[in-house]
């Protein structure tokens, strides 16, 4: 692969993040990967932040609500994953403080329903176990987990 001049890196990365929202680290990676030196990278990361075509407060926001809403995934693996971004964590604390909890609860508790027509016939407590073991790898509060368990018990097939 050639050596992007400075332009046509800065091109190219504006187009990248024009697909959907990138994070720096995200934007950095690709620099790397097209060989595009370091002093040139935050010179473009730079211009690229000026002209708003990175935000990474923006980013958290579409990061968390589509995480949430797609992938069902519960806010300790969501915060856990902008963390491997390099994302700043007020952004990060913030974006997850906008979650709508009657949401985040409802979309536990349809994986909780899910979970339990797909476990099967087993035994109670197996059955608590593998929803509680289940949910909290998707990234929910296990206290959170248990509530719901304990809440909606007709809503599990025990």
């Amino acid at each position: 692969m050639k050596k992007l001049s400075d332009p046509e890196a800065l091109n190219k990365a504006a187009a990248y993040c024009t697909l959907c929202e990138r994070c720096i680290s995200e934007v950095k990676s690709k620099l790397d990967a097209w060989g595009v030196s370091h002093s040139s990278q935050q010179t473009i990361i730079d211009r690229l932040i000026d002209e708003k075509f990175i935000d990474e407060k923006r980013y958290c926001r579409a990061f968390v609500n589509d995480k949430l809403r797609f992938n069902h995934w519960g806010r300790i693996k969501i915060q856990a994953k902008l963390r491997e971004k390099k994302l700043p964590r007020n952004l990060i604390a913030e974006a997850l403080e906008n979650i709508d909890d009657e949401e985040y609860t409802n979309t536990l508790l349809t994986l909780i329903k899910n979970k339990s027509r797909e476990t099967g016939n087993v035994e109670e407590y197996k059955k608590r176990e593998k929803i509680l073991r289940f949910a909290a790898g998707r990234g929910f509060e296990p206290s959170l987990i248990m509530k719901q368990l304990n809440y909606y018990p007709n809503e599990v097939d025990f």
